[in-house]
C-alpha cells in the first residue's frame, strides 16, 4: 500500500498544469500509481471546472448549441498538418532485468538518456524534460547504499519498482518524497533493488567522513 503522496497543493498544481516539468512528470507518475490520488484528482478537476463553468444546469446550457452550426465549422475549418505520433514504451531494461512503467513514464520513454554507472552499486540515466530541474532514474542494486546527505534546494523521489529506506522510514513502489536542505538521509537498499526516479533542484551536498570529498564533483553524478 502506498503510505506517501504529494501534498494537496501539488495535486491541484499538477491538475492545473501549473509544475515544472520534472514535476508535472513526478506527480503524474505517482498518481498513474495511486488509486487514492486518481480519486483525488479527478475531484479536484471536477471542483476547477464548477469554478470555471459553473453548476451542471449552466454546462447543459453551454452544451445546447446548434449541431448543424458545429459541423459545419468543423467542415470549414483546414485540417491541421498531420504528425507522427510517437509510440509508448512501457519498458525499461536494466542489468538483465525489465522494469514495467507506469504511463506517464511510458510516454517520456525516448527522453530517457544512456545508464552510467555509480558507486556504491548505483546507475543512473537522465531525463530530458526541459526546465532548470535535473531528473535521473535512479537504480539501487541489492545492498546498495549512497552517504548520508542533504540537498542544494529541494528533492523528490518516487519509487518507481521495489524498496528502499532511510534512517527515518520505508518506501515502496508508488511512495512519494519531497525533502529540502533541512533533512538528511543515507538511502539504502537490504535484499531487493530499487528502481526511483528523482527531480533536483540542485546537487546533492554529503555530509559525514570521507564522502564529502565528492561535494565538488556531486553535480557530475546526479545532473
Amino acid at each position: 500500500m502506498i503510505k506517501f503522496h504529494p501534498s494537496e497543493q501539488h495535486l491541484v498544481l499538477y491538475t492545473a498544469g501549473e509544475l515544472s516539468p520534472a514535476m508535472l512528470m513526478m506527480v503524474g507518475t505517482h498518481v498513474d500509481m495511486c488509486a487514492h490520488c486518481q480519486s483525488h484528482v479527478q475531484d479536484i478537476e471536477e471542483q476547477m471546472a464548477s469554478k470555471l463553468f459553473g453548476d451542471n444546469e449552466q454546462l447543459a446550457r453551454r452544451a445546447s448549441f446548434d449541431e448543424q452550426q458545429m459541423l459545419q465549422a468543423i467542415f470549414n475549418s483546414q485540417a491541421p498538418a498531420a504528425s507522427v505520433p510517437i509510440a509508448a514504451n512501457d519498458s525499461l531494461y536494466l542489468e538483465g532485468q525489465r522494469f514495467a512503467l507506469p504511463p506517464t513514464l511510458a510516454r517520456n520513454h525516448h527522453h530517457i538518456g544512456e545508464w552510467s554507472r555509480l558507486p556504491g552499486k548505483l546507475w543512473r540515466a537522465p531525463v530530458r524534460v526541459g526546465g532548470e530541474e535535473m531528473l535521473n532514474f535512479i537504480y539501487m542494486a541489492e545492498h546498495a547504499s549512497l552517504p548520508e546527505h542533504t540537498h542544494k534546494g529541494n528533492e523528490a523521489t518516487l519509487v518507481v519498482n521495489g524498496v528502499f529506506n532511510d534512517e527515518h522510514n520505508e518506501y515502496r513502489d508508488g511512495d512519494f518524497m519531497l525533502l529540502d536542505g533541512s533533512h538528511k538521509h543515507s538511502p539504502a537498499t537490504q535484499n531487493e533493488d530499487c528502481l526511483t526516479i528523482a527531480a533536483l533542484e540542485g546537487p546533492l551536498h554529503f555530509t559525514t567522513g570521507l564522502s564529502r570529498l565528492l561535494n565538488p564533483f556531486s553535480s557530475l553524478f546526479f545532473k
